[in-house]
């Protein structure tokens, strides 16, 4: 397969890269970047050298880049695959988002939410948490990958959720992520001085990611669900931990949350159930597409608590977008992508 890269120069392009080099079924056919156009892709990123020298292209031949191109990577801030999709609607090129514009069913959500206005409505792109929606993603055309935050937090109630095992009301998300979940561009928040040897909320109340897991929960629950979602930033590079409070319906056992959690994912390879008791730790998912799942049921208050972690440039973002790639393309899931994590 051809693919290309747009917005090759980010944390989740460069990830990419480094993934669909190691594909056995795929051959680059271009990487771009607005800010560093024809700049050697391995002079900015020396770890890509040797095994990736290549000048990057621009947006402005986007339709050049279609044409040789079985399918597209969008690694861009929200906003920009919009109007590629548009641009794009006649030619038989795939599109994956890595970003939030095509991630809900409701286009006035995306819009409140982002605080932009989408430009291409009309277009019913494929949510792409491949567990749980692989019949629809074998058939896209345009899949928009899910966030990072999301994908951890998602996974980890939707089993219980699904077989009405807690309550709708009352969900907390508690989430931590690695500094790469803020991109490449240079902020004040993510200075090493600002980072190093500190903790802290942002997004409190009104997180983007917020509506795209409400979204998915309420699918799986069938009724509306509101969820009470605080991201926090880590003074690590990579990594997202998770942690899901939920109220547990009347008489519900250890046994048969075991059994949701199995009966969602014990054939899925990139889902390792920790199970009763376990604390998944984010270093043990450093660079892999696994998501590590553990829970523990607190009979005091009647709660249970789900942790999940995963790697945000991999799972949360360039792994998962090649997952869902390979099957988009009928070939293996697993493809490319069977690295163990690395440790420490």
């Amino acid at each position: 397969m051809k693919a290309s890269v747009i917005g090759a120069t980010g944390f989740a392009g460069a990830e990419l890269l480094r993934l669909l080099d190691g594909h056995p079924e795929v051959e680059l056919a271009a990487i771009t970047s607005e800010s560093s156009t024809g700049e050697n892709i391995a002079a900015m990123y020396p770890h890509l050298s040797v095994r990736i020298e290549t000048a990057l292209g621009s947006l402005q031949d986007i339709e050049q880049i279609a044409d040789k191109s079985d399918v597209i990577f969008i690694a861009l801030p929200h906003g920009h695959a919009m109007k590629i999709g548009r641009q794009l609607k006649m030619h038989d090129t795939k599109i994956i988002d890595l970003g939030g514009d095509y991630r809900f069913k409701d286009i006035r959500v995306f819009e409140e939410w982002y605080k932009v206005k989408h430009e291409d409505p009309e277009t019913k792109a494929v949510y792409g948490l491949t567990e749980l929606y692989r019949g629809q993603v074998k058939d896209a055309k345009i899949l928009a990958n899910p966030g990072c935050y999301t994908t951890c937090s998602i996974l980890a109630l939707v089993p219980l959720l699904k077989a009405g095992l807690i309550e709708t009301q009352g969900i907390i998300i508690d989430a931590k992520s690695g500094t790469t979940g803020a991109g490449r561009g240079l902020k004040l928040g993510s200075l090493y001085c600002s980072v190093n040897e500190n903790f802290h909320a942002y997004g409190v109340a009104d997180h983007r990611h917020t509506p795209e897991i409400e979204q998915v929960y309420s699918e799986y629950a069938g009724k509306d669900v509101v969820i009470q979602f605080t991201p926090h930033l880590l003074p690590v590079d990579r990594g997202i931990l998770a942690t899901c409070y939920a109220s547990l319906k009347n008489d519900v056992s250890e046994a048969q949350v075991q059994e949701a959690f199995a009966e969602m994912y014990a054939d899925e390879y990139f889902i390792r159930l920790r199970g009763q008791g376990a604390c998944p730790e984010i270093k043990n998912v450093r660079a892999s597409n696994y998501v590590d799942i553990g829970w523990q049921i607190d009979k005091r208050t009647g709660r249970i608590i789900v942790m999940s972690v995963l790697d945000n440039l991999v799972k949360g973002a360039a792994g998962q977008a090649v997952q869902n790639m390979n099957v988009m393309f009928g070939i293996p899931e697993n493809t490319g992508l069977t690295q163990l994590p690395i440790y420490p």
